[in-house]
């Protein structure tokens, strides 16, 4: 009678998790959408609206892309920066068999500009597919794009294919930038 009645009541707790799980899917989903149309009225604009060095960026990043070492995800991305000195630098994402040592393009693009002397980002593109959303830097990439400019600078966020371009700022992605007292 008692290991029943353990088995009904599992099988209760398991209804009532999967029901739960179910509710705050649909939610998420819900959530996504709303945030979407949200980006889709103040921040997402047309490709062609955009003025000449938005659209050299971002050609330079969809370009790059194809160079990505992506053989573990498939994920390729692009991204290219100009520097305040006005010339663009470019990185792809490469992979490493162990994970922790791969590079995303937007810190392959800044290592790049560094190694050449130039120490401070005017702008910066990324491009990436992903079918229903944008593919904005990492965490990890926005706070290393912070560290390399003293002012509050433009992202572009675009697919392959660039017809409607998320148009965003550092600041607005990584609002509370880690600054490390020296």
């Amino acid at each position: 009678m008692q290991l029943s009645y353990l088995s009904h009541s599992s099988n209760l707790v398991f209804e009532m998790f999967t029901v739960t799980f179910r509710f705050i899917r649909s939610l998420r989903g819900k959530i996504t959408e709303a945030m979407s149309q949200i980006l889709d009225e103040n921040l997402v604009h047309q490709y062609e609206e955009l003025d000449p060095s938005a659209k050299e960026l971002i050609q330079a990043a969809i370009k790059v892309r194809n160079n990505a070492y992506a053989v573990y995800s498939n994920f390729q991305v692009g991204s290219a920066l100009r520097t305040t000195t006005g010339e663009i630098f470019t990185g792809c994402n490469v992979e490493n068999g162990a994970y922790s040592p791969s590079v995303c393009a937007e810190r392959t693009a800044i290592c790049k500009a560094v190694s050449e002397g130039h120490r401070e980002i005017a702008a910066i593109a990324v491009v990436a597919y992903q079918e229903h959303s944008f593919t904005t830097p990492c965490g990890v990439c926005r706070q290393f794009i912070s560290e390399f400019t003293t002012k509050d600078i433009p992202v572009y966020v675009a697919k392959p294919a660039p017809v409607r371009v998320l148009v965003t700022s550092i600041r607005q992605l990584l609002p509370m930038t880690f600054v490390p007292v020296i």
